[in-house]
Order: C-alpha cells, then structure tokens, then sequence
C-alpha cells in the first residue's frame, strides 16, 4: 500500500496569466491524496495573481517583490513551503490524470532518488518528445546537455520505446520533482544562473554527492516550451551559453575543467561565426558577452567549487561528443548511440 507523503506542486508564475488560464485547471485537478498547489509569484505586473484568487482560492500564493529569474525565484519561494516532496512545474504544462502517483511511488523505492522527471511530450505535437527533457537528460564530455527522445533540435517520435524507468543524468526543470531534504542539502539552484541550465548544475551537484536522478515512464506531461523567452531570443543564447561554462567550472575536477573549457572556448567561437555568417548578429554578440562574464566571474564561480563533495555518479554521462555524433556520424536518435560509451 503506498505512503502519500506530503507533495507541493509549486509553479513560478512571471506575467503567465494566459498559461495560468490554460493549464491550472489540469494541476488543480490532480488526484494524489496529500497535495498543495502553491503559485510562486516572481514580480508580476499582469493580473495573473487575481485571477489564480478568484478562480483558486485554495491556491498559496507566495509573491516575490521583483523577478529573481528561474533559479532564484524558486529559491525564495520553497524557503516558505513545507512538503516532502517538492515539484517545480512551470507554467505552460498541461498535466494527465494519475501523474504524481507514480513518479512519488517510485522515488519512495529508493532513498538514493532524490529528484525525477515524468514523460515529457510536446503540447502542440502530442505524439513527440519536447525538448526540455524528453525521456530523460544527459550530458556528453564537454558538456552539452541531450534527452533520451532529443538530441539538438531533433526531437522523436513517442512509440514506446522509452518506456522503462531509468537513472538518468539531469531531470528537467519543467517538470521536476525533487526530495525536500535534498533540495535543502544541496542549496537549491545557483541564483547566479537566474535562468537556463541551472536543473542541470542541481542535478549535477546532487549526483556528486553520491545521489539518483531518474526518469519515470508512467508519468505524462505535455510541455509548450519556450513560454516565457522564445527561441531566438539572444538573451535567452547569452545564458545558454554562459551559464553552460560556470556549469562545467562549478562541477568538473580542476585539470579536468580547464581542458574541457578550452574546448568549449573553440566549439562556441565557431557557434559565434555562424551567428555572424547567418547574420544573427545580436546572438552572436550574447556568446560574446557570456564569455565576458565567464572570465569576470572565474574567481567568484572558483569560490563554489570548494563548497561540492567529490564522491560522484556519473550515470548518464556520455565519454563522447554529441555534437560530432549529431553532425558528423548523422546520429539524430538516443537509440543509435552506442551505449558502451556511457557511464
């Protein structure tokens, strides 16, 4: 017979009141027995809190005073929530029926799993994988993030064939669920990264101090992706592409860490000419700045290194490039990936 532990399903909520609209409905609706809703308000300046009032009143709503970004706000916000387990669920997801009884039963198995992610389909393609987690996050040997069901922008057809309950290396932020205690144990997410890599630094973090992260078939959630910074966005370039270098400083050994990032350095430059070529000028300048801020921010980011315990998991990571997989030996599928080469 399973236990229901307390769960707090928390969603970061900035000028979202037409996802608040669409989605909250189907959260609200969930059907685990022992479960608060709670609406993190990260400075909003549209109506979005009314309206959660008026159409929710048994919501919590915990209001930050200014936008503190992903990572920060969230930070602010489940200091002042009690619950065993939290579940960061962003905006613009739509949930299913019966979605927190398996990822919770699962992670009650095993005290090593501390945070878990549901099957993440895309809401306007509900047949295929999206982007931010698919079936599962890893991580390749210099660092760029991909999915079971997602690597780059190629993203698969749901067929099944991911239905197995697997350690993974990071779990999405969009949907993410994580143990109180460890959450607490790790410090939360670095607000230095505000938003944009900052589950994976977690993820990381948590799997250096001997920890699980897992992916739960038996859970689906339809994602929209991209809702409140779009693709193109160049802000959305300059986090991505700074925050992957503090990243990688934060959690790599020393001799480790200066090698990969000088590859880095390389692979981002050509990132930037093919901006400039493709005449996306602005992203190009926000690889730039990255950069900028990587090297300004060196001995400050150094500072957090010596806070981590190295005892490390590397489950989920992958010992090659998958960006040479992707472009150069044409390996658009996780299923072609020669899993020898994974830890």
């Amino acid at each position: 017979m399973m236990n229901y532990p307390k769960v707090a399903v928390v969603i970061l909520n900035w000028n979202g009141r037409f996802f608040l609209e669409k989605f909250l409905p189907s959260v609200f609706n969930s059907t685990y027995k022992n479960i608060e809703f709670v609406l993190g308000d990260n400075g909003s300046t549209d109506d979005s809190i009314s309206y959660v009032q008026a159409n929710f009143p048994t919501i919590t709503i915990i209001r930050n005073q200014e936008n503190l970004g992903f990572a920060g706000g969230y930070n602010e916000i489940l200091k002042q929530v009690d619950a065993a387990y939290y579940v960061l669920l962003n905006s613009d997801v739509e949930v299913t029926e019966g979605w927190v009884e398996p990822v919770v039963a699962m992670m009650e198995k095993n005290d090593q799993l501390v945070a878990c992610q549901p099957k993440i389909l895309s809401y306007h393609l509900k047949d295929k994988f999206e982007h931010a987690g698919a079936a599962g996050g890893f991580i390749d040997c210099y660092g760029f993030p991909f999915c079971r069901g997602r690597i780059l922008d190629q993203t698969e057809q749901d067929q099944g064939q991911y239905n197995d309950e697997l350690e993974v290396f990071w779990a999405s932020g969009a949907a993410l669920f994580i143990k109180s205690a460890a959450w607490k144990e790790a410090s939360g997410f670095d607000p230095d990264f505000f938003a944009h890599f900052e589950e994976i630094d977690l993820c990381w973090r948590l799997k250096r101090l001997g920890y699980q992260i897992g992916y739960c078939p038996d859970s689906t959630v339809y994602h929209v992706g991209g809702g409140t910074l779009k693709t193109s966005n160049p802000q959305k370039t300059y986090l991505n592409f700074r925050n992957n270098l503090l990243m990688l400083q934060k959690n790599l050994s020393f001799w480790k860490a200066l090698w990969v990032i000088s590859i880095r350095l390389w692979i981002d430059l050509f990132a930037l000419i093919k901006f400039l070529v493709d005449g996306q000028f602005k992203d190009a300048w926000a690889v730039s700045r990255g950069h900028q801020y990587f090297f300004k921010n060196f001995f400050k980011t150094a500072k957090k290194r010596s806070k981590q315990i190295h005892i490390e998991n590397k489950k989920g990571q992958y010992r090659k490039s998958i960006i040479w997989d992707y472009y150069v030996n044409k390996i658009h599928k996780f299923s072609s990936i020669n899993e020898k080469y994974f830890h």
